[in-house]
């Protein structure tokens, strides 16, 4: 189901369909530290059957978009390819964090898009390469006709805090300055993207985290993905202090820089997973109401499951049409 709230139609990329032979990936970072949303997030917890989130059907009928020209596909049947570089944090375990990069064939260019990608509370990049989401985008990605990088960070710290994604109040952690400065740096090297071909997503807290990390550096990003996501400070750590309310991505939608932001929002319908006030259920619906009266562009999801990677994998084939029509090498 896919639905949009914005005064601008979003356009779905319509093309064949061609399957890649896609590589294991294997990677050796150090592995995760639990966290509060670890047995829903890993698929491991009970099934939740209550309850359901309908969003509104598309209004109008959508037509074929051409393929642009950013990130276009050259050739289909190759992996990506896959590398582990580690980079000097203090903040992370051992003084390193790892950040896992997927590139397609051929050399690396400024108009080939970036997705960077969250990972939840309780889990690592590792736990996106065991559900083989580099694998899952290819396959979508050639499909529609245009290929992009792929990005995640290790999110973890030495304390086992639950980060949101943030910079620690207490100095201990600073991961979103490594987001918006390091790991871009080693992803793009010379070939600066601009903000266009720059994307950022999550899962779960990596949902949140796209958010907020997006709506408070406009500048570097044009599209937002939230898979599970929560758009309202849950901070059961305390990191944030005094500040958690400017970390609030539904208190952060007044800036004209973060008006031509492109958001999707994927909710499971029965995602009941708990946060400190209320649960997850019905987040979506509330923030792309949000964004729709700060004049927006949001397109919500909403395959059947709960807060899982099962449920989520189910909606990147319209995940992968949205960024597509939404890539732009325009500054």
């Amino acid at each position: 189901m896919f639905a949009t709230f914005s005064r601008r139609a979003v356009v779905l990329v319509s093309s064949c369909t061609v399957v890649v032979a896609a590589a294991v990936l294997a990677t050796t970072p150090p592995g995760g530290l639990p966290g509060r949303l670890g047995e829903r997030l890993l698929g491991t917890g009970p099934e939740v059957s209550t309850g359901e989130v309908r969003f509104p059907p598309v209004q109008g009928e959508t037509t074929p978009a051409p393929i642009p020209q950013p990130g276009q596909v050259a050739v289909c049947d190759e992996a990506g390819r896959d590398e582990v570089v580690t980079l000097p944090d203090l903040g992370a375990p051992e003084g390193g964090r790892p950040l896992w990069i997927r590139r397609p064939p051929g050399p690396d260019s400024a108009d080939l898009p970036v997705l960077y990608l969250l990972h939840g509370s309780a889990s690592t990049h590792r736990t996106l390469t065991d559900e083989r989401i580099g694998e899952r985008l290819d396959e979508q990605m050639c499909r529609a006709g245009v290929e992009f990088v792929i990005a995640a960070p290790y999110g973890q710290v030495e304390s086992g805090a639950t980060t949101e994604w943030g910079d620690a109040a207490d100095g201990s952690f600073a991961l979103e300055s490594f987001l918006t400065g390091p790991a871009v740096r080693a992803v793009e090297g010379d070939h600066v993207r601009p903000r266009g071909l720059r994307a950022i997503g999550g899962f779960s807290m990596g949902g949140y985290g796209a958010a907020a990390v997006s709506l408070r550096n406009p500048e570097l990003y044009g599209q937002v993905v939230s898979w599970g996501g929560y758009f309202r400070v849950d901070d059961p750590d305390g990191i944030f202090g005094d500040d958690a309310e400017d970390r609030s991505p539904d208190r952060l939608l007044d800036s004209p820089e973060a008006r031509d932001l492109r958001f999707v929002l994927v909710e499971g319908e029965e995602d009941h997973t708990p946060l400190q006030e209320g649960s997850i259920h019905g987040e979506a619906e509330r923030f792309a109401g949000l964004l729709t009266e700060a004049g927006m562009t949001v397109a919500t999801l909403s395959p059947r499951g709960g807060h899982d990677f099962r449920t989520w994998t189910r909606s990147f084939p319209e995940t992968v049409d949205f960024l597509v029509s939404g890539w732009s090498a325009t500054p």
